[in-house]
């Protein structure tokens, strides 16, 4: 039977159904900013708009007991899961919680009692959306079988391994599939309420309140949480060398056959290596060292496209454009009016991009493009975590 304290809190939510009811979930070692990052930015909504529309946001736990965080901060509850399951639910939010092993490798945990609690409010829910390692939760609930998904890049992999049926791509910052959302990196929380935002009330809106969250800009899914020349080093010392070798000759010619010159291995050997070591191949990691490089010149200089393509290898606007849609599912003009730094230039340059948005391939890292759809698997720390 409903309790008085159910009943008032379920009326509660109903009766402001101007306001849609966002319920994260609380349970104990939760990371902290997974919970109250993302009630910052639905906060703002109001206050940009000036009027009741927007957001109510309560947390939801087994009990109406505190919950210890993994930071060690207590949080209040406003409701539980029952309460919570008694009203109608626009956005279910989702955090995480990691504990490391005895090697102090991090892994995502997934406590039954949870799971069961999530894949019920989800089905009281009109969206869901993880935060961080908070995908694991819906993996373990069903929600993501079938689905393409991102997280954490530091449990990626046990994502892949536990849940065979997800298409695991540890590189975007978020991913939507139909009502289903997921997030990557902890501070990516906020790229994911932006986009909620955006949904929900428009792309202007959710910019307004990226500028009050002094963020330079509203993060595109796409952006990566990766930094190729962050990844960690290889095992194989020749590799490491190699991988050195492209960072600093990335406008001259990078095809197989000259890396595999370079290393003195065949180019059989070669991939086989970089598979190995770095989870890529060469033309591949290529690719993505070029566009990486290409996005530091986008982001703090004004030189026009051109320019940009011949410095980092692509040789022509349309290889870097296509490189650009596949690494980043962006373009560069795009990329640069959303990323560029003050004190840029706007000379954006843009010719031949209309031209570059089809999904032809290059076949080798040459001076004249990337090479291949391999996505490149760095592990290393960026913006997105």
């Amino acid at each position: 039977m409903e309790t008085e304290t159910e009943t008032e809190t379920v009326a509660e939510t109903e009766s402001e159904g101007v306001r849609r009811l966002i319920v994260i979930v609380l349970f104990e070692g939760v990371d902290l900013l997974d919970v109250t990052g993302p009630p910052e930015v639905f906060s703002l909504v109001r206050r940009e708009t000036g009027d009741a529309t927007g957001y109510r946001v309560v947390l939801a736990a087994e009990t109406m007991a505190p919950v210890t965080t993994a930071a060690g901060v207590r949080i209040l509850p406003d409701l539980t899961f029952d309460q919570a399951a008694g009203g109608g639910i626009d956005t279910l939010l989702v955090p995480g919680a990691v504990e490391l092993d005895e090697r102090r490798r991090v892994h995502a945990v997934t406590d039954p009692a949870v799971v069961d609690r999530v894949r019920t409010l989800a089905g009281r829910s009109r969206r869901v959306a993880s935060v961080c390692v908070g995908a694991h939760l819906l993996a373990a609930a069903g929600l993501l079988d079938g689905r393409r998904a991102t997280t954490h890049w530091s449990t990626a992999d046990q994502l892949a391994a536990e849940y065979p049926a997800i298409e695991v791509d540890a590189d975007p910052i978020f991913i939507r599939e139909g009502e289903v959302w997921t997030g990557a990196g902890i501070s990516a929380c906020l790229d994911l309420s932006l986009a909620l935002v955006a949904e929900d009330f428009g792309e202007e809106l959710a910019l307004r309140v990226a500028r009050q969250l002094v963020m330079y800009l509203k993060r595109p899914s796409g952006q990566s949480q990766f930094s190729v020349p962050l990844e960690p080093v290889s095992t194989t010392r020749r590799i490491e060398e190699l991988r050195h070798h492209i960072l600093r000759n990335l406008s001259g010619r990078l095809t197989v056959p000259d890396l595999a010159a370079h290393a003195n291995v065949s180019e059989r050997q070669l991939t086989r290596i970089f598979k190995t070591e770095l989870g890529t191949t060469p033309s591949a990691y290529v690719e993505s060292a070029r566009v990486e490089l290409a996005r530091q010149q986008l982001e703090s200089g004004d030189a026009t496209l051109e320019r940009i393509a011949t410095a980092c290898g692509f040789g022509t606007t349309d290889t870097l454009v296509r490189a650009f849609r596949r690494r980043l599912d962006t373009t560069p003009t795009d990329y640069r009016q959303r990323f560029r730094t003050a004190g840029g230039g706007a000379r954006n340059g843009g010719a031949g991009e209309a031209r570059g948005g089809g999904a032809g391939e290059a076949r080798d890292g040459t001076g004249g493009g990337g090479a291949g759809t391999d996505t490149a698997t760095g592990r290393a720390t960026a913006a997105g975590r």
